[in-house]
């Protein structure tokens, strides 16, 4: 029996987007999430007395001009070979392009595979062969599978490959290939990297992504981490290690049925609160997303500032020092008239829909709305980047921004009424 790691992705050094330092301990977490958790990795490795290291691409971001990411990355590989574990490694996409993975000479331990083709290394003491090849340049758009050497007769068969297997969204389509390619190839086990998604595509032969070691931004939601694989006899048991410092999540919380403030922010603890509770100790960088019907629509339109702090604090006092929100989505919507509570309807509510509902379909008014705008637009250049265009250059922006404006308007008119603080 002998264990293995199969990771990919460390993307060292690369910046975790969305996230404003918001105090010196979130900073620093931020400057050094990639190298925190390829150290634990190292450990991972060393304390469960792993025969190998799998990297299947994009150890670096790109063309890294700062060497001292690559010093980095070699002395967690000495680390691993003063244990006398090997790390077997295929360049990805972003490997190709960076000065580091070319020139910085790599400590005995590390096999490099080709870019030029296919190559195998064999562990004779454990009977197995190790297949793979690298990217000789980031956009790899051939289907690198067929040039694999067959399978070592009588060996374990790993494969090693940074690809896109068809079905794998998300991420550009770099060495393509077809799930297929790999099951029929007579591989007892394909390491992929690229996919930022750990998943097993296959079982018998396992073809598995191990996904990345750190999130890097809300789109890379969830635990982050590595695969352990142990091989008994030919028989292949998978545990998906999480190695991450920071998480990243996406926060759905319903307002369906809010309509005071403090319902809001108890609403808001509570959905934050199964996230943290989930997660406990790692740091969190959250996203929340508000949706529902709610008369609190028009509110966070007029208040902006005032919701997005009462918001943010309701959320980061849950797991207080561990924390963040990253951003604040507002998906919900205004109440149909007929939900609308008896105590706030008015006149100047039922004047307000009624004047709205004419001028969505008042082509005149929506096409000299927009041409105003553009014209405003242009005036305030002066005084602006030309990126701060306006939003509104055509009658239908006007007309898909009415439902908002109604929103506000109402709201301002609640508040005018006295029903709203």
């Amino acid at each position: 029996m002998f264990k293995f790691i199969h990771c990919a992705d460390l993307h060292l050094d690369s910046p975790l987007h969305g996230l404003s330092a918001k105090s010196d301990v979130l900073a620093r977490d931020i400057r050094s999430a990639s190298r925190r958790a390829l150290a634990n990795l190292v450990k991972v490795a060393i304390d469960e007395k792993v025969a190998f290291v799998v990297i299947a691409g994009d150890v670096y971001d790109g063309d890294w001009p700062d060497y001292r990411t690559g010093l980095y990355f070699n002395s967690c590989m000495a680390q691993l070979g003063e244990a006398g574990i090997l790390v077997f490694k295929v360049s990805g996409n972003h490997d190709a392009a960076s000065q580091i993975s070319r020139h910085l000479v790599l400590p005995d331990n590390v096999k490099t595979f080709s870019v030029d083709h296919a190559e195998t290394y064999d562990i004779e003491a454990l009977n197995v062969a190790i297949h793979g090849q690298g990217f000789k340049e980031r956009a790899v758009t051939a289907n690198l599978v067929p040039g694999y050497p067959p399978p070592t007769p009588g060996a374990i068969n790993i494969g090693v490959l940074h690809t896109s297997v068809e079905g794998q969204g998300g991420h550009e389509n770099y060495a393509p290939c077809r799930l297929s390619d790999l099951t029929e190839k007579g591989y007892d086990y394909w390491a992929l990297g690229h996919i930022h998604k750990a998943g097993i595509l296959h079982r018998n032969p396992f073809v598995v992504y191990s996904g990345n070691l750190q999130g890097r931004h809300v789109g890379e939601t969830g635990a982050k981490g590595a695969m352990l694989v142990s091989c008994d006899a030919g028989q292949f048991t998978l545990d998906f290690v999480p190695l991450d410092v920071i998480r990243w999540f996406r926060c759905q919380v319903d307002l369906g049925k809010v309509v005071e403030d403090r319902d809001l922010m108890t609403q808001v603890a509570r959905s934050v609160a199964k996230v943290a509770d989930e997660n406990p100790s790692i740091p969190l960088a959250v996203r929340l997303e508000l949706s529902g019907a709610t008369p609190l629509h028009g509110k966070f339109l007029a208040q902006s500032e005032y919701y997005r702090s009462e918001i943010e604090n309701a959320a980061t006092l849950v797991a207080p020092g561990r924390l963040w929100l990253e951003k604040i989505e507002y998906k919900t919507t205004p109440l149909l008239e007929s939900s609308v509570p008896p105590q706030l309807s008015s006149d100047a509510l039922v004047t307000l829909r009624q004047t709205m509902a004419r001028l969505m379909d008042d082509e005149a008014f929506l096409q000299a709305f927009s041409q105003h705008a553009a014209s405003l637009a242009i005036r305030l250049g002066a005084y602006g980047s030309r990126e701060d265009a306006s939003l509104i250059q055509s009658a239908e922006d006007v007309r898909q921004l009415l439902p908002d404006a109604e929103a506000l308007l109402s709201a301002l008119i609640y508040q005018g009424g006295g029903e709203a603080q």
